[in-house]
């Protein structure tokens, strides 16, 4: 981990798009696992530095946690989505917690697309990444801040350009839900009942 937290600060800023991609990638590729903390840790590191002239944290500071921010609500909130736009590709228990994911997304708890990633890790994990990597790199290129070390919609209010950060999240998690769409095939139909006991063993007893 300490190799990883060097080679993010080797990077610099001069390229944002790069950065953004790399560490929205890290932050969707364990969902709140080691790789994730050390993203997220390396971007509340620098919002948790203050210029001393301004009393804020630096512009570069905001830039990077604004992609991290916006990185972390992805997961959760395109298996979300997801499951409201193809839920024949879900189970029934996907589908609640499809329901669920979307409001840990909004509060910024990417563990919410963890049951998603479990199940079928060769499908979700990627398109988690890929859409994480682009909505990071559209945040920090155009502009959003995030003071906050932390993520989702919940911190819009105090993020720099607060628009430009939600149309990060929107971009990533519509990217990576349509991934995962075209990915999966439709489940077997589980709302078939099945026969009950009683009805294979009917039995009529007269008492004589």
């Amino acid at each position: 981990m300490t190799a990883l937290t060097k080679w993010l600060e080797s990077m610099g800023t001069g390229n944002l798009v790069v950065l953004g991609l790399v560490l929205g990638a890290m932050i969707a590729s364990d969902m709140g696992g080691p790789i994730n903390k050390v993203a997220f840790s390396f971007g509340s590191a620098m919002v948790g530095t203050s210029n001393p002239a301004t009393g804020l944290p630096s512009a570069t500071a905001l830039t990077i946690m604004a992609g991290i921010g916006a990185a972390i609500c992805i997961p959760p909130l395109a298996m979300g989505l997801a499951t409201i736009v193809a839920p024949k590709k879900f189970t029934v228990e996907e589908r609640n917690s499809g329901k669920a994911a979307i409001v840990m997304g909004l509060v910024g708890i990417s563990e919410g697309a963890i049951p998603f990633g479990a199940a079928d890790p060769l499908r979700c994990i990627p398109a988690n990444m890929i859409g994480s990597a682009i909505g990071a790199a559209i945040a920090m290129v155009l502009g959003a801040g995030n003071p906050a070390p932390w993520g989702g919609w919940i911190v819009a209010p105090v993020a720099q350009n607060p628009l430009v950060y939600i149309l990060g999240t929107v971009v990533g998690s519509v990217i990576t839900a349509g991934i995962v769409i075209a990915l999966k095939k439709p489940i077997a139909d589980e709302d078939v009942q099945a026969v009950g006991l009683d009805d294979d063993f009917d039995l009529d007893i007269e008492i004589m």
